[in-house]
């Protein structure tokens, strides 16, 4: 699965993309950013306020609860603004 992160996730983290292979027990948004919080210090910063972040399931708005099964690419950034 690709992961790709935008703005201040991608400073946080060090990266602007990467392609996963996730453990099977993970099956909601919410999962996954816990278990991404525990692969390092950079994204346990940037899911440290996981309620702010953003995410899109192949280019779709997902919520905490959403299901990640199938997914092909899954986006995370912060909340955007009009102006």
């Amino acid at each position: 699965m690709k992961l790709l992160y935008f703005a201040w996730l991608r400073e946080k983290i060090g990266l602007s993309e990467e392609d996963v292979v996730l453990p099977a027990e993970l099956v909601s948004v919410a999962d996954l950013v816990g278990w991404l919080s525990g692969r390092g210090a950079g994204y346990q910063a940037a899911f440290a306020q996981a309620k702010l972040v953003r995410c899109a399931i192949d280019q779709n708005f997902a919520q905490a609860n959403s299901s990640i099964a199938g997914a092909k690419e899954i986006a995370f950034f912060p909340p955007v603004t009009g102006g």
